[in-house]
């Protein structure tokens, strides 16, 4: 009998969370002209405090493969006024800056994707609300999901 009720139970769940998640995308507006809205709707995890999720907002560009790149500009989180739900918002990329390692002129360029430059942009992970960030056109949005290790090892005295 328990394993009726835990499958009805999680049946119960799986068609409520859909419609959860649509809900949530109304209290997030529409990029305005000249952005463009991400969105990212996280799968569950049974311990979402051992994940963060890393925002990475950049564009693909030729360049050489052999220099480092990045673009100024930052990710800056606003809270949605009457929701309380975060948004992340990259107002401009700034110029594109690299290392200055000489290069044969004749080279052929590359495609590659040049990220903000900085930190990671790490966030908190949470199924239950998507991560919607807004940048302007012909600006990407990529993520990736950073986990914690399941031991916790403790430190010397000093």
């Amino acid at each position: 009998m328990k394993r009726i009720c835990s499958f009805i139970a999680v049946l119960l769940l799986s068609s409520i969370l859909p419609a959860q998640a649509a809900d949530n995308m109304k209290a997030f507006p529409p990029a305005d002209q000249g952005k463009i809205r991400y969105v990212l709707q996280l799968p569950a995890q049974d311990d979402e405090s051992a994940f963060k999720v890393e925002l990475i907002a950049g564009k693909t560009v030729p360049v050489d493969e052999k220099n480092k790149y990045f673009f100024g500009g930052t990710i800056k989180e606003e809270t949605i006024k009457g929701w309380g739900f975060p948004r992340y918002i990259v107002s401009e990329l700034g110029p594109m800056a690299g290392t200055r390692m000489a290069i044969d002129p004749n080279a052929p360029k590359v495609a590659r994707f040049i990220t903000l430059g900085g930190d990671p942009y790490l966030i908190r992970y949470n199924s239950r609300l998507p991560i919607v960030v807004y940048v302007p056109k012909g600006v990407e949005v990529r993520y990736r999901i950073w986990t914690a290790g399941a031991e916790a090892k403790a430190m010397k005295k000093g």
